[in-house]
């Protein structure tokens, strides 16, 4: 595995940490939390590693930090969407205590093709 840094970015209800090798982004975690009183206990989040970089640690390791970040700021739920077909991702949520809560059809154009997703969540 290659020596990676992850950096925290703030900006008002979002919260990136970035992964870097060589001073180039090869992955991120970004996590949207609700901004309202109903819905600041949960958040968004979308994950990518690029794909020279998987299988390495990086989203085990983003995924702790987002753990230190639920805690220390109340969140209660985390969510996020998937392809269907994407059974590394799923399998990386799923290791990190997501679960599949429902289908979202046709949500996603992929080379001309209508694909699926899966919404997935976390409770604490």
């Amino acid at each position: 595995m290659g020596v990676f840094n992850i950096i925290f970015v703030k900006r008002n209800c979002h919260r990136n940490r970035i992964a870097d090798h060589d001073q180039d982004i090869i992955g991120f975690l970004s996590a949207e939390r609700g901004c309202y009183k109903r819905t600041k206990h949960s958040a968004y989040i979308v994950i990518g590693i690029l794909g020279n970089f998987q299988n390495q640690g990086i989203g085990a390791k983003l995924f702790e930090e987002l753990k230190i970040w639920t805690k220390e700021n109340d969140i209660k739920r985390l969510e996020l969407t998937v392809e269907t077909s994407n059974v590394n991702a799923i399998k990386l949520y799923r290791k990190n205590g997501f679960v599949i809560e429902g289908v979202k059809k046709n949500t996603m154009l992929v080379n001309n093709k209508l694909r699926d997703e899966y919404m997935m969540s976390r409770l604490y």
